[in-house]
């Protein structure tokens, strides 16, 4: 048999029967020899064991200098990074982001519609107020042009002469020394009005009108006067220097 190495072996003698002797087989009793070793284990087995968490600062592996680690601290400057281990925004910000931004969306196109309609609208009243004055113009040449009198011919011809341009102004100039000669001869009195006016066309810089004027017509041949009816067609252009609507093209139509 082969003995244990950390087991002894302890011999017990046998007993006597009578005068002989016999020997008794011997018992082996194996008794357990435990190294320091063990001893030491067996003692840290028994300990009570501490608890971790209730160890104060301990961090994980019981080292009490060293901390658990701290979350990322997030940046005043912008958004949250994946990379910096920044949690994503939570629902109500993510709300208050696309709140903001549809208000950002609405205030964007309702000062885009504002300003589309403040441009039509100027433009509407400016093309208006263009009418307006090509269509007083007209109205006061085609009364400027019937109205003649012997006795302030130079200002009756002066007054057409300032509100004509172009084509009109050239054949008016043209025959201005005739139609003096004989407003005075004739002894003209001629006072118009207007009957009706309006426009054919017309934008910012040109424009047609249309002109019916009543006029009551004094002469040698006629001393009590007669009523005389005109239609007169004119071409207004709109002088760029003094936004004058001036008469480039004037002819009777009936």
């Amino acid at each position: 048999m082969q003995a244990h190495p950390n087991r002894k072996l302890k011999v017990i003698k046998g007993t006597r029967s009578g005068s002989a002797t016999r020997a008794t087989p011997r018992r082996v009793v194996l008794r357990p020899v435990r190294s320091p070793i063990e001893e030491v284990l067996e003692r840290l087995d028994q300990e009570p064991v501490d608890d971790p968490t209730a160890a104060g600062e301990a961090g994980p592996s019981g080292d009490p200098e060293q901390k658990p680690p701290q979350p990322a601290e997030r940046s005043s400057d912008g958004p949250a990074s994946p990379m910096t281990g920044d949690d994503p925004p939570s629902a109500p910000t993510r709300r208050r982001r696309v709140l903001v931004g549809l208000l950002a969306a609405v205030l964007a196109s309702t000062l885009a519609l504002a300003g589309l309609y403040g441009h039509r609208w100027y433009q509407h009243q400016a093309l208006e107020e263009s009418r307006q004055g090509a269509l007083a113009a007209a109205k006061q040449v085609a009364v400027n042009f019937v109205s003649v009198s012997a006795t302030s011919i130079d200002r009756d011809l002066q007054r057409v002469a300032a509100g004509a341009t172009g084509e009109f102004k050239e054949e008016f100039t043209r025959g201005q020394t005739q139609v003096r000669t004989a407003v005075v001869e004739n002894k003209v009195e001629s006072h118009g009005s207007v009957l009706r006016a309006g426009l054919v066309s017309a934008d910012r810089r040109r424009a047609v009108a249309l002109v019916a004027v009543d006029a009551t017509v004094k002469n040698i041949k006629v001393p009590d006067g007669r009523a005389s009816h005109y239609r007169i067609q004119m071409d207004l252009v709109r002088d760029r220097e003094s936004g004058q609507w001036l008469v480039s093209r004037l002819q009777f139509v009936g």
